[in-house]
């Protein structure tokens, strides 16, 4: 068992805990969308909630892909259409059950595996961290932007503030915002304020 932990509670569950956990959160924030909330603004200023989850969910066919599992996004994650030809959630699970079995396949030892984001390999652990950390923060980005309480806690915050450390920087420039400075009020969770800020995002966003 990989010393993460094993979860065996969603319909993607694999033996990295810090994924499962990532894709939960991501499950949740999405199932909580309402029907006229789709076209609401989020704090990924020029996507609205359709775009960013799918976004989130080309993200994780991406990283299926570059382990060798299926052909990846059928778009361009970084241009959504924000226009769905299904339901949210057919567009969702197949791309988290894709992530979740290709890396279900890897071995937490594996110092290279390929990723879709410079430097195009690392470690496993940083490798399953980031495709963990895109789920996550998206969940955030959708539920904050439909008046949802933040799915992704400050446990959940804590690994992926370590994993947001080691790969942010490289690729700022076209998948994050500048890092907000940290304030008074981020004592409470100050994990997910922290790594909300190290992300260019405000822990007080609010679409209003």
């Amino acid at each position: 068992m990989n010393e993460q932990g094993t979860n065996t509670t969603t319909p993607s569950a694999t033996t990295w805990a810090v994924l499962d956990s990532a894709h939960a959160a991501l499950r949740t924030a999405v199932r909580g969308v309402r029907a006229g909330d789709w076209d609401r603004p989020t704090p990924c200023a020029e996507w609205n909630v359709t775009q960013v989850l799918q976004h989130a969910a080309g993200d994780q066919l991406g990283y299926a892909a570059a382990l060798g599992h299926g052909p990846g996004p059928a778009e361009n994650p970084f241009a959504p259409s924000g226009k769905l030809t299904d339901s949210p959630e057919a567009l969702l699970e197949p791309a988290l059950a894709a992530a979740a079995e290709a890396w279900a396949a890897v071995d937490e030892a594996a110092q290279e595996v390929k990723v879709p984001l410079p430097p195009g390999a690392m470690t496993a652990v940083l490798g399953v961290g980031a495709c963990a950390l895109d789920a996550a923060v998206h969940a955030w980005d959708i539920a904050v932007a439909t008046g949802q309480p933040s799915p992704l806690t400050d446990e959940l915050a804590r690994p992926l503030l370590d994993v947001a450390h080691h790969i942010v920087e490289p690729i700022r420039a076209f998948a994050f915002a500048p890092a907000l400075e940290p304030e008074e009020g981020d004592t409470d969770d100050a994990d997910l304020a922290a790594l909300l800020r190290y992300l260019g995002r405000s822990p007080d966003w609010t679409a209003e």
